[in-house]
């Protein structure tokens, strides 16, 4: 098996040893591993690939660049019990056993800093080999390890700031007998490769795919290939090899259009309903040689016709700002070459897109719904999670929310899927906590946190992992390191990671003190597409307040008493410095006033004395806005929705969220949204309509609308609260969170002159519930199973706040 190079386990004394040298120079590029190793020292595999040299000018980048093919046969000798394969690879790959595919994973492996960390997979794959004679095949495609030199933004080349190289892979088959011998087949120079037909592929422009260059039955037995090059042994890219801990990616969903039509001569429209991430499949018919043509983009233009615009990979749309060879509008795009074979269906395999809208060009015929469809792409995170209500527009955000928050798990949390496909801390910030109110993330935040330990230095802050180049967000986005490790302990208990990364956090929070030696935040972005400017002094110090915090948290969590009362030292001095400048003084600039009150109410900044004053002026300052809605940014969105929650009412908000006018959520889905857009104004040229960093309001639906609010005190939910909203114009709510314990459910629905609520809370823990009560309303309460069970038994009943522990329970406010 392959050796556990990187285990969990280890993970806090590599830390130590890495922070004692400095911060985040836990592997050097330098460093390789080529050889997997038994628990003997035996070599049994090595990185390989097709040695073909790197292009020396940019422009040779963009000539046909063949996928190699990888094959060896093998013999089963003997009984077999039970076989298996191990295999990873520096950019992408696939794998067959005798001509079928052996695992369902797209995207494989996941994005990482190769130079730093792998992960590889295990598949089963005893039922796919025959009793004697057999055979591995295995593609190459260039995934992040390979990329183009496009120049996105004009400016920024992955080439010049990524590690990158030629794809390589490293496996090996494990042949289990029923005699107890095991014998291991493992990569070297006597697998063989050669061309295959993929001539192109980039995760941004797609693929090139000429079925005449098809090699049949390559990846079976008894295939003469004596003509192939033997496979030539590799340094690699020089990461160490882990297991994955964290679901792959899969195709989640199969999407049939809405419509076909065509859009002018020649030319045919898909439209699948829905924009998301992902691929295709479709169903082609001509002659061998025709080319057929595929473009992707999340919108069209009145007259039909695809607009691709918002999807264009670093806003590359004229010519040279792409750099030489690169396209001029650098657009999602596909084509398939047809074959000997007449009729052929046709599957990217290493590229994805963002898209509603297919435009075909060079088929013949119009193709009928059931021979397309859109396979839509995503790490395959467990959905247990559940919310629905009364409101039809409610519905359909959150539904869009989710959809977005897919198609941004492509292995990393993106800020869009299609424009740059980058890990943005930013965003982590801003919507962490709703991605977990709807999907288990435990272990796939796990993996983003190990992303920004290879992703980070000792002197600056960088803005994404994988590390892209881009360092001028500051501490709001690389502080998404720390915040969700802080996540990960409130809703999972994951004490395992504090843990870990305990001394490795002490020396980051050096690393803030000597970038912002006087508590002050003063250089990065602020509250990103705010509607009104917001200055970085007020968000970025905020969440370094919140940094601090958490390390208090943390300290107490690790028993480290000094350390406790240094952060705790340090949280109220810089809450103190925000009282004073944003508080105490004047507001003379300009500033969006709904981030400033909503961030200093968040941060319980603002004197328990003084709060109210606060509140109004939040009201005051949504009243002065358009159509009395938000305005807000990336991370003031969040903050306005649980502020003006918690010390006005859910129901204020929900005035703002169940309306179909501008700025809102409401308005992108009167406008034909189905995710989420970049901005509150509709964009069909500039910005991603595919972007999670308003998904925010999902997890106000779970908060306030459901209730569903973990306790700190409690982390992993083992007690909680249920404070279920229920605004004037809702008639219910059904909403559902799987806990580490179990699955909590909170409904209520309006009867005549009551509210009838269902609460399920799971065994071993117990919910403090609040629930809002006129004084001339009377509470009842029926657990459901336990006969025995008598309302007046629970204390505080009459005043609407009491506590239930584990069980199903009706209650009703009459």
């Amino acid at each position: 098996m392959f050796p556990t190079l990187f285990r969990l386990s280890d993970l806090k004394v590599v830390m130590l040893l890495c922070v004692a040298v400095e911060l985040c120079s836990c592997s050097s590029k330098n460093s390789s591993v080529s050889v997997l190793e038994l628990s003997n020292d035996e070599e049994t595999a090595y990185w390989i690939g097709n040695n073909k040299p790197v292009p020396d000018s940019d422009s040779l980048f963009y000539l046909d660049d063949p996928a190699p093919l990888f094959r060896k046969e093998f013999v089963v000798d003997g009984d077999l019990k039970s076989a298996w394969v191990q295999i990873t690879a520096a950019g992408y790959y696939h794998a067959n056993i005798n001509g079928q595919r052996v695992e369902k994973n797209m995207l494989d492996p996941a994005w990482t800093d190769f130079s730093k960390r792998i992960y590889y997979s295990e598949y089963d794959i005893t039922d796919l080999l025959d009793a004697k004679e057999n055979c591995i095949g295995v593609t190459l495609g260039n995934g992040f390890y390979n990329p183009l030199p496009l120049k996105m933004w004009g400016r920024r080349n992955l080439r010049d700031v990524m590690h990158t190289g030629r794809p390589v892979f490293i496996g090996k088959i494990v042949l289990e007998y029923t005699n107890g011998e095991t014998e291991e087949i493992g990569t070297d120079e006597t697998w063989k490769y050669a061309d295959g037909p993929l001539l192109k592929n980039n995760v941004y422009l797609g693929e090139v795919y000429d079925a005449r260059k098809e090699v049949e039955g390559w990846d079976v037995p008894g295939f003469d290939d004596s003509s192939w090059n033997n496979a030539v042994r590799s340094d690699g890219p020089g990461g160490k090899l882990q297991k994955a801990f964290f679901p792959p990616i899969r195709v989640t969903e199969r999407i049939r259009p809405e419509k076909i039509y065509s859009s002018e001569k020649g030319i045919w429209m898909v439209d699948l309903g829905v924009n998301f991430a992902g691929t295709f499949r479709i169903k082609l018919t001509g002659e061998p040689g025709d080319s057929v043509v595929f473009r992707f983009g999340e919108r069209i233009y009145p007259d039909g016709t695809l607009n691709p615009m918002t999807t264009v990979c670093g806003q590359i749309k004229k010519e040279g700002v792409g750099g030489p060879g690169a396209p001029v509008v650098a657009w999602q795009t596909d084509t398939y070459i047809l074959g000997h074979q007449k009729e052929a269906w046709y599957q990217p395999e290493f590229t994805f897109h963002t898209f509603r809208y297919m435009e075909i060009k060079g088929l013949k015929k119009q193709p009928g719904v059931d021979e397309v469809e859109g396979l839509a792409l995503n790490t395959n995170v467990a959905s247990s999670s559940h919310f629905s209500c009364s409101s039809e527009l409610l519905n359909s955000i959150q539904d869009a929310t989710q959809r977005t928050f897919l198609a941004n798990l492509i292995s990393v949390q993106s800020d869009c899927p299609a424009r740059e496909k980058f890990g943005y801390g930013g965003d982590l910030n801003a919507t962490s906590e709703a991605y977990i109110y709807n999907f288990d993330m435990q272990s796939f935040y796990r993996k983003t946190i190990y992303d920004w330990v290879d992703a980070m230095n000792d002197s600056v802050f960088v803005d994404t992992a994988p590390y892209v180049g881009i360092q001028y967000c500051g501490l709001s986005w690389e502080s998404a390191f720390l915040t969700t490790q802080y996540y990960l302990y409130l809703y999972y208990n994951d004490l395992e990671l504090v843990r870990e990364m305990y001394e490795f956090n002490k020396k980051w929070m050096e690393k803030v003190a000597r970038i912002h030696p006087e508590n002050w935040v003063d250089s990065g972005l602020g509250d990103h597409e705010s509607l009104v400017p917001v200055p970085v002094e007020l968000t970025g110090t905020s969440h370094y307040l919140l940094c601090a915090e958490i390390m208090q948290k943390f300290a107490s969590v690790m028993s480290d008493k000094e350390g406790e009362k240094q952060y705790q030292k340090l949280a109220a001095q810089i809450k103190q410095r925000l009282k004073q400048e944003f508080w105490d003084k004047p507001v003379t600039q300009e500033i969006n006033r709904q981030t400033l009150f909503s961030t200093l109410l968040y941060y319980n900044v603002v004197p328990e004395e003084e709060t109210e004053a606060a509140v109004d002026s939040l009201l005051a300052a949504l009243e002065n806005a358009p159509s009395h809605h938000f305005t807000t940014g990336i991370f003031g969105t969040k903050y306005i929705l649980e502020a003006l929650s918690k010390y006005v009412s859910p129901e204020r908000v929900f005035q703002i969220v169940n309306s179909t006018e501008y700025p809102g959520w409401g308005f992108m889905i009167a406008n034909g949204a189905t995710t989420l857009w970049e901005t509150w104004k509709e964009s069909d040229n500039i910005y991603s309509n595919c972007h999670p960093m308003f998904g925010s309001v999902s997890e106000w639906f779970y908060r306030w609308l459901g209730g569903i609010q973990p306790d700190p005190e409690f982390p992993g939910f083992r007690k909680f609260t249920l404070a279920p909203g229920v605004p004037e114009n809702m008639d219910f709510v059904n909403s559902g969170y799987t806990s580490p314990f179990g699955r909590i459910q909170s409904d209520w629905k309006k009867d005549e002159n009551k509210v009838v609520y269902s609460f399920e809370i799971p065994r071993e823990t117990s919910a403090v519930v609040k629930l809002k009560k006129e004084p001339a309303q009377s509470i009842s309460i029926i657990k459901e199973g336990d006969k025995s069970f008598v309302s007046g038994s629970v204390s505080g009943l009459s005043s609407g706040q009491f506590e239930l522990t584990e069980g199903k329970y009706r209650v009703t406010v009459q």
